[in-house]
């Protein structure tokens, strides 16, 4: 059931055309916009939707207080809406959001969505960012024998010697067409550029937005 259809908040979306349940509500999931976390799933209503294109901020209906709700009006932890899409079925929105505060569950936590253990843990977005988290991880809690601790304890020097060896594997496995290759030194390069990231405390998520604005 893809989310195909996207559609621009300064667009009308085709609310009649929608497909809402007997009580008159859609369920609408919510997605970090830069690395694709899952945060949470919610319902809407035509009002709620409607007010959620008019602000550009996202609005639900909460069933359990029978009201309309408007997300981090109490706690500051808002959703601005990036993108708005729909089902091929026309059954349940897909919302691209910044959630301010990094929070949008009612528990504190990122996501509301844990694993079956209960493990609170966002899931996983996308493997650049989970890769981040745990190099993160090694710079805060060292761990002996680890070869991302050796990297920090040994300095810029160290990493960006690693850097430099890196590229200049990948641009030997280009020359030698070898895709196996390519992708095993890309990864290898991807890696110790995080590690830098890290080392220098810059975001991943900087280095998201500034892809993103160079998509335009």
């Amino acid at each position: 059931m893809p989310f195909s259809q996207s559609i621009s908040l300064n667009q009308t979306i085709p609310l009649d055309e929608l497909r809402y349940n007997e009580q008159g509500l859609i369920p609408a999931i919510a997605q970090d916009y830069l690395d694709g976390t899952v945060l949470m799933m919610a319902w809407m209503n035509r009002e709620s939707l409607q007010k959620t294109l008019e602000t550009g901020e996202a609005w639900y209906w909460s069933r359990s207080r029978q009201e309309l709700w408007h997300k981090g009006a109490t706690s500051g932890h808002i959703q601005k809406v990036r993108s708005l899409r729909y089902d091929c079925d026309s059954d349940a929105l897909l919302i691209t959001i910044e959630q301010i505060g990094d929070i949008a569950c009612h528990t504190g936590e990122r996501s509301c969505f844990h694993q079956i253990d209960s493990t609170k843990a966002a899931p996983p977005s996308n493997t650049l960012s989970e890769v981040f988290k745990i190099i993160r991880d090694r710079r805060a809690r060292p761990t002996e024998g680890s070869y991302t601790c050796s990297l920090f304890q040994a300095g810029d020097n160290k990493i960006l010697k690693k850097i430099g060896e890196e590229t200049a594997e990948v641009v030997m496995a280009c020359k030698d067409d070898n895709p196996e290759e390519i992708a095993s030194e890309v990864a290898d390069l991807f890696y110790h550029t995080l590690v830098a990231l890290a080392y220098h405390q810059v975001e991943l998520r900087d280095v998201y937005l500034k892809l993103q604005e160079r998509m335009k």
